[in-house]
């Protein structure tokens, strides 16, 4: 049972950073073997839509940091993505990165195109979390939809969705209880459920 987090922040030692490690420390806590990325430090090009992979069944237009993530994210059957929230989105790392999972799709030819997931009927699942300066959760726009339709599609089951509202300051997030208290057993009931 391999569970890896993603952090989308480009802010070293910030908030994101301090909930994927409460996460993944309460995923540990139950026993799940756990890794973290931080997207930051890979280089990630913009999907450009040529549609290679699906032919080819990897992209293989870059040659970039999804190569290395690839393999984890097929040997995790347990996902955490985590994003700041700009402007009501999630960050353009964290986009690039899930725009980048287009392989994992098998379409039709037909139009409009049916698709499935080669990652599908695996019994994933995954937690989303996203951090926004405002109190008003409507502030955060569409950070989380953002992460979980896309995790859903490709057969992901999204156990938890966690907003986190009030906070901009590097590290504030380590100071309330409460919140670190949700990541670390959100971080443990996922990697219970993978079982």
């Amino acid at each position: 049972m391999k569970i890896l987090g993603l952090g989308g922040s480009p802010r070293e030692n910030g908030n994101t950073d301090i909930l994927i490690d409460t996460f993944l420390k309460g995923a540990e806590a139950a026993g799940a073997e756990t890794k973290k990325v931080l997207l930051r430090d890979y280089s990630i090009e913009s999907c450009i839509g040529c549609e290679a992979c699906r032919k080819d069944g990897r992209c293989t237009k870059f040659h970039d940091g999804m190569e290395l993530l690839y393999p984890e994210i097929e040997e995790c059957k347990g996902l955490i993505l985590g994003s700041p929230t700009y402007n009501y989105n999630i960050t353009s790392s964290m986009k690039s990165f899930i725009d980048r999972l287009y392989p994992y799709y098998n379409f039709t030819d037909d139009r409009p195109r049916k698709y499935s997931s080669k990652l599908a009927d695996q019994d994933r699942k995954a937690i989303v979390f996203s951090i926004c300066e405002q109190l008003d959760i409507k502030e955060m726009g569409f950070a989380l939809e953002a992460m979980e339709m896309p995790l859903e599609a490709l057969g992901y089951t999204v156990i938890e969705k966690l907003p986190v509202t009030g906070y901009f300051d590097r590290g504030a997030v380590s100071k309330d209880s409460e919140v670190l208290k949700k990541a670390f057993e959100a971080g443990k009931q996922l990697a219970l459920s993978l079982r």
